[in-house]
């Protein structure tokens, strides 16, 4: 008999437990909206993650590039593709004529560049992977340094690879 009020009264606090734990986690999942909500800063609910809303610069301006808009400046001569992933990625294969500026080193790579970007109307950066932002961490850090003309090739290398467009390996000549 004694044994038999013992587990009922352990049993009690379990049930307890059962209920108040979800109850406690929905009280504070509405605190957290409901905070959310009041703050100026709150984070967006619901957003556009798509790779064109994330690629944007300080302005809020979509700074992508089609493949096809690549190809043609290519053809034409007239962009300038500058690869933001590590030399060795770079030196593995890249864009024909690109210039490397790799994303981590992007302080002593710049100042060795800056002729060169000065004199093309267009800069397309890019990277490899559709996760990859190297690229878009670049083309906002050329904006900021006063070229305007920036514009990103989301998956750059393997976009260009699939097209059968013209690729290199090697390092990068002065």
């Amino acid at each position: 008999m004694k044994n038999t009020a013992n587990i009922k009264s352990r049993s009690i606090p379990l049930k307890q437990a059962l209920w108040q734990t979800p109850a406690l986690i929905l009280v504070a999942g509405m605190i957290a909206l409901g905070v959310n909500q009041w703050r100026s800063d709150g984070i967006e609910l619901i957003g556009d993650w798509s790779v064109e809303e994330r690629f944007v610069d300080a302005a809020g301006d979509r700074m992508i590039i089609s493949l096809d808009q690549a190809r043609l400046l290519f053809q034409r001569e007239a962009a300038l593709f500058v690869d933001a992933r590590p030399e060795s990625q770079y030196a593995d294969g890249h864009i024909q004529g690109a210039l490397t500026i790799p994303w981590q080193e992007v302080d002593r790579y710049f100042m060795k560049m800056a002729d060169r970007l000065d004199d093309a109307s267009m800069i397309i950066t890019y990277c490899d992977g559709e996760s990859c932002d190297l690229s878009h961490h670049l083309a906002l850090f050329l904006k900021d340094m006063g070229f305007a003309n920036v514009r990103v090739l989301v998956n750059g290398l393997t976009v260009w690879k699939e097209a059968g467009l013209p690729t290199e390996i090697g390092e990068m000549t002065p």
